[in-house]
């Protein structure tokens, strides 16, 4: 019989009080610690919801793309169509007879959250803004945003165009990580194209320059979504994206983007609760040519705890006893499932220090024998009821 050995352990002890969930007025919201994968709030997150010009990311990633596998190059001009240049809002004060650069757009967009320079891209790289909208969609699903479907290439107000706070995150990320060279340009507070539109020059994201280490990434609002923002910021060794949205106006949106910058660096710190190769367990072997095997962690561990959380970090450890050999060095044989209350839970994986071989005819008469007795004596001592779990 084959029996499900469960060890609790106790990893750490903190101190204080524990830390107060973040209580946040923004009708969806999704905040998430970079550095250590870890969702620190999800609000209504997976929802679907219009996403206004937050949606130009995704625009911003698509010519990312293309720069990237060397379709166009920042030097590269589009044209600009009647209906790039008639398009309302936000804008470039694009027209047809401009031909902006790769460069030029990217800021127009970031910085002036131009819906002229979005449609300029769109026909650019794939000939029609219907088109582009639909390669949007489907490159969304290929990169895990599954709550994200796109009308057009600005964010214009569409009843099809709509992104989840999570997927906004996802994207976040990833044009942070995919694209070093290319992420600065989130952080430019000006951008005059050809001094058009001087009251259109400004960056609206509102928690750049103040010293907290925002540096991205873009904002939204339409009478329907309400004011959003799609931020970032590093401190130390730390990042955060977070994705805000239906705020009733910009000094809501500013105030409650900063206040989730400050919650998220100051109430959660970074520990290694375990290391690599770190001893968890011995597990018995069946029919092998020893009687038992250590197990070790395969990975460490940094995680994110509560700054104030009181009590103790909860690992338990799982895994099928007596093994069954043969059993090779690095096999995976159980999990370490780490518990912190209030955050994600964390597996790790459990693996064998060596290898088991089968045992030869004496070697595996007297493992039977051992287990035979042992399950005898488990059985005894609780009442003649075969255990299903120890702990």
């Amino acid at each position: 019989m084959i029996l499900l050995r469960i060890l609790a352990l106790c990893l750490a002890t903190l101190l204080a009080l524990p830390a107060a969930a973040f209580e946040t007025s923004a009708r969806a919201a999704y905040v998430y610690d970079v550095t250590t994968d870890t969702v620190l709030l999800d609000k209504q997150a997976d929802e679907p919801l219009p996403p206004a010009s937050m949606s130009k990311l995704m625009t911003l990633n698509m010519l990312f793309e293309a720069l990237k596998d060397g379709r166009v190059d920042m030097d590269t001009r589009f044209g600009v169509s009647t209906e790039a240049k008639e398009m309302g809002g936000s804008t470039m004060f694009l027209n047809e007879r401009d031909r902006p650069t790769v460069e030029e757009l990217i800021q127009g967009i970031i910085v002036m959250s131009g819906n002229d320079a979005c449609v300029v891209v769109a026909e650019g790289l794939a000939g029609s803004e219907a088109a582009f909208a639909r390669q949007m969609t489907e490159r969304a699903r290929d990169l895990g945003m599954m709550n994200s479907t796109f009308a057009n290439a600005s964010g214009w107000p569409h009843p099809d165009q709509r992104m989840s706070m999570r997927d906004l995150g996802i994207l976040a990320s990833r044009l942070i990580q995919e694209f070093p060279d290319l992420y600065g340009y989130f952080a430019q507070e000006e951008f005059a194209f050809d001094d058009r539109a001087p009251q259109n020059r400004f960056n609206r994201n509102p928690l750049l320059g103040l010293g907290i280490g925002a540096d991205g990434l873009k904002t939204g609002h339409t009478s329907e979504a309400g004011y959003g923002l799609v931020g970032s910021a590093a401190q130390g060794d730390r990042r955060i994206v977070f994705v805000i949205t239906g705020l009733d106006s910009e000094r809501a949106r500013a105030d409650e983007a900063e206040r989730i910058v400050n919650w998220a660096f100051r109430q959660f710190v970074e520990r290694d609760l375990v290391n690599e190769g770190e001893a968890i367990a011995t597990a018995q072997v069946w029919m092998g040519e020893r009687s038992s095997v250590d197990l070790v962690t395969a990975e460490g561990r940094r995680m994110l705890i509560p700054a104030l959380e009181q009590g103790q970090i909860k690992a338990v450890a799982s895994y099928a006893e007596p093994l069954r050999a043969p059993i090779e060095a690095g096999q995976e044989v159980g999990t370490l499932l780490i518990s912190i209350e209030g955050m994600p839970d964390s597996r790790i994986p459990l693996i064998a220090t060596e290898a088991v071989p089968e045992g030869g005819f004496v070697p595996r008469i007297k493992t039977a024998a051992n287990v035979l007795l042992a399950m005898a004596i488990d059985r005894a001592s609780n009442g003649g009821d075969a255990p299903t779990e120890a702990e």
